[in-house]
């Protein structure tokens, strides 16, 4: 295993951030504000299809809501997310994000204008990405200003009905 598979998530999101960082800044010089955050957005999300894909090859594409659960530690690591659990079932998993250490660096590092782009929006094409059956719904995050981040996600089975 490499040094990048142990690493905390937060670290690597945090190098991540440290370079997008002057990405944005050319980009937003050049370009606008605009141009610069759908471009930071985009390259995001395609960067976390890339990583679910990954994760799904791990578990050797037998994905559910369970083995998604079961590979959330690298994402709580060093304490980066507090959080509390309401649901834990095989088709729902509801949890609030109580502190958020993601974005609290983000804004240490300046970039509390894009944040919710490097890693809010992050989460929902994730999990699309490690199985389609897996939706998330999130109506407030810390990074926009919340008192909590309200995750929940579902899990449905295909078939039941034929096209």
């Amino acid at each position: 295993m490499s040094d990048i598979d142990t690493m905390a998530m937060l670290e690597k999101r945090r190098i991540e951030a440290a370079i997008l960082k002057h990405v944005y800044a050319t980009l937003k010089a050049s370009h606008g504000v605009d141009v610069a955050q759908s471009t930071i957005a985009e390259a995001v999300r395609r960067s976390a299809t890339d990583e679910a894909a990954e994760m799904a090859a791990k578990v050797g594409r037998k994905t559910s809501l369970q083995t998604f659960i079961e590979r959330q530690e690298p994402w709580m690591r060093g304490g980066a997310l507090e959080r509390e659990v309401v649901e834990e079932s095989a088709t729902r998993y509801r949890y609030n994000v109580t502190r958020c250490k993601y974005a609290e660096m983000y804004r240490a590092m300046g970039l509390g204008e894009i944040g919710h782009l490097l890693s809010c929006q992050r989460d929902r094409t994730f999990c699309e990405g490690y199985d389609p059956r897996i939706k998330l719904k999130r109506t407030q995050t810390i990074m926009q200003g919340a008192s909590h981040c309200d995750f929940d996600y579902t899990f449905k089975e295909e078939g039941g009905s034929g096209a």
